[in-house]
């Protein structure tokens, strides 16, 4: 697939990424009332599950954010955390999933996969420092593998960032902090000529709080959009560019701490860091066609990464270190084409999505202080994929809906690997149904049984391997394709504009888990697992001043299996819970608190070993006066030591076993840190 196809395919935007709108007074009408609603939209007589929903702009500013990954946690019982600098994609957490960098939840902006398959340091890897928080109008979440619309990477779930076409008001925004922390962003929407222009820039850079290094950030984001009315519909062009550098304070064992070699933000490779690289031109028109909508849209990505990491030191080779370096050279092309039809009491759509990862280099190194000294594995890749998927939706009474979707995955993987017993070609495809009821016996209230088969794909080296680069001895190749199955039944409470809730229970069998390996720094097929859980959200809007939420979720996960190493899954988080109160009044005083806690983790599969859970508030503070705007933010406000993340392997340091030594590794909460921002609004 060529991209002057992909070019010629879209003019603009996905299903859901825009509404139709006649002008640019409209357009902006529209803007206002989605900040307005956000999470207050009633969904009843929508949805197909409790566990879909909506977070507009409103919303998302209203909170303090660490990282840009944060706006993860929008998701109710999401967890984003760090495990290295800043400059790395986060570390999520849901439904009883270590998602490591995004495996097993799918995540898309304007229509674009954000998840990277075959990645060099985790497949399905998930970065979202390209996004500029100010920029986007809306995030839209679907948990669970219910939804025929999405494919890979979303058994637990997933999410769609949509930018917005315009803003209310441009604005500029300088921040301050302390450890070094500074941050510049520009956004400001125009017409020209009938056409809506939306430009933005940011930059940041941080040194850290950590005692021997400065992480040295130097992150810059560009962003230009154009919309407009186009052929009897609407469409976009979109062009993001990010580019980012950063020293890594990763990961430490507990016994550099206990015993005097480190302190708690001290490294012991000064030497990690990375760097990234993103450019993307992406496009989609939708309109009226054929007595229905019809949404296309299309996407090209350059994509660089570049990651030193040294997760066990000294274990591997003494002498040298066992620092390593991951890289990532790739273009990705994708398209998809969805038709609606609807005819009475029932809606029909037709969608074909294609995808292809073009890498050309995805390596693992050797390194000392960031030199190669050797290679370990370096190949080329293409794969391919193509999702077909048909939806039914029926309204058989007025109290009654149904949901009927099915999807076919197909991939091709080409694999030309520098060891050629590596090397390979192979392909496989799965067929997916998904499938809901909701019935609405009150207008305050729905119901929902909801099941859905999904699945992820492995990494496309693990599918035709035939010989460790390491040990050279052999190894079985993995399936390409891992399937997962769900079930769940859900309500959702809609009182008022002012309060409603939801409440899920919820099931999912995994054919194979992806786990965490910490001398490799990457993931590996693992066993079967299963997971069930509860999740509850409360959300209160008491006045156009006050607004407040209240998210729960409790997830058992476990090995289905029998193995005498044990049933735990190292990673799964039981227990996650969310707590925000937003105030903002007519005399322009806002303030905001988050509160968000997980509980003790298993690190082990016997569960011998556990984290000790963490919790984190974060507090903000300002005033609007006309213009201008004075915020300030305190991240961590109650200076908590917890961790970040934790995990439990052998590292070894000098002087010590040339087994090694298992031991706790973990990354702390960096400490209360105090940020200030004054924003023009013109």
């Amino acid at each position: 697939m060529s991209l002057a196809f992909i070019l010629t395919v879209a003019v603009n935007g996905f299903t859901e990424a825009n509404e139709l709108r006649p002008s640019a007074e409209d357009d902006r009408e529209a803007m206002e009332e989605v900040a307005v609603l956000g999470r207050q939209i009633n969904l009843n007589g929508e949805a197909i599950s409790a566990s879909q929903g909506e977070v507009g702009p409103t919303e998302i500013g209203a909170w303090p954010l660490n990282r840009t990954g944060d706006l993860m946690e929008f998701v109710p019982g999401m967890v984003a955390t760090q495990h290295s600098g800043s400059g790395k994609a986060n570390q999520y957490f849901l439904r009883g999933f270590n998602l490591d960098h995004g495996t097993d939840f799918a995540t898309f902006v304007d229509g674009m996969p954000v998840n990277l398959r075959t990645h060099g340091h985790g497949q399905g890897y998930t970065d979202l420092n390209f996004v500029i928080p100010e920029t986007v109008q809306r995030l839209r979440y679907r948990k669970g593998p219910y939804y025929a619309e999405v494919g890979d990477f979303s058994s637990a779930g997933s999410a769609q960032f949509v930018l917005a076409e315009t803003l209310p008001r441009g604005l500029a925004e300088l921040s301050f902090g302390e450890h070094g922390y500074r941050r510049a962003v520009v956004a400001d929407s125009l017409t020209v000529s009938s056409s809506d222009v939306m430009l933005a820039a940011e930059w940041q850079g941080y040194d850290g709080p950590w005692t021997d290094i400065q992480e040295s950030v130097h992150k810059l984001n560009l962003l230009g959009k154009v919309s407009s009315d186009l052929a009897g519909g609407r469409g976009h062009l979109a062009f993001m560019g990010y580019d980012n550098r950063w020293n890594s304070p990763d990961q430490i064992p507990a016994r550099a701490v206990t015993q005097g070699i480190i302190d708690a933000y001290g490294s012991l490779d000064t030497t990690l860091g990375g760097n990234t690289q993103r450019y993307s031109l992406s496009g989609g028109w939708m309109g009226a066609v054929a007595a229905g909508e019809l949404a296309v849209s299309a996407y090209a990505i350059d994509y660089g990464f570049t990651l030193w990491s040294n997760f066990t030191y000294a274990l591997d080779f003494p002498d040298q270190g066992d620092q390593f370096q991951q890289r990532d050279d790739r273009r990705v092309y994708g398209f998809e084409a969805a038709q609606v039809w609807q005819r009475a009491a029932a809606s029909w759509t037709l969608g074909l999505q294609g995808r292809r990862d073009d890498i050309d280099q995805v390596g693992l190194y050797r390194t000392v202080a960031r030199k190669v000294m050797g290679t370990v594995r370096e190949d080329q890749v293409v794969e391919d994929s193509l999702g077909l998927f048909a939806v039914n939706q029926y309204r058989w009474t007025d109290t009654l809906r149904s949901y009927l979707g099915l999807r076919y995955d197909h991939y091709d993987f080409s694999v030309n690997a520098g060891l050629a017993q590596n090397s390979g070609q192979r392909s496989d495809g799965k067929a997916s149904l998904k499938a809901s009821l909701a019935w609405q016996p009150w207008p305050v209230s729905e119901f929902y049984l909801s099941y859905g088969q999904g699945l992820h794909s492995n990494d496309a080296r693990g599918t035709v391997i035939q010989v460790d680069p390491v040990s050279a001895e052999t190894v079985d190749a993995v399936d390409p394709l891992v399937e997962s199955c769900g079930l769940e039944l859900g309500s959702r409470l809609f009182v008022t504009d002012q309060l409603h809730a939801t409440l899920a229970l919820w099931q999912l069998a995994l054919d194979s888990e992806l786990l965490f390996v910490g001398d490799a720094g990457n993931t590996e097929a693992s066993r079967p697992s299963d997971r069930q859980g509860v999740e509850a959200g409360l959300y209160w809007f008491a006045s156009e001043e006050i607004s407040g939420e209240l998210e729960f979720s409790y997830t058992d996960a476990q090995f289905a299996d029998s193995d005498p190493a044990g049933n735990e899954i190292p990673g799964a988080i039981p227990l996650v819970a969310s707590a925000a109160i937003n105030y903002s009044a007519d005399s322009g005083w806002f303030a905001s608190l988050h509160l968000r806690h997980f509980g003790a983790y298993p690190l082990l599969e016997d569960g011998a070993v556990e984290s000790a859970g963490s919790s984190l508030v974060n507090l903000r503070f300002g005033r609007d006066l006309r213009r201008w705007r004075l915020q300030l933010d305190l991240l961590n406000a109650l200076n908590s030591n917890d961790h970040d993340v934790d995990y439990f392997y052998a590292s070894r340091l000098p002087g010590e076993d040339p087994a090694g030594v298992e031991d706790l590794h973990y990354h702390i909460f960096e400490p209360r840190t105090l940020r200030a921002s004054l924003r023009y609004q013109f």
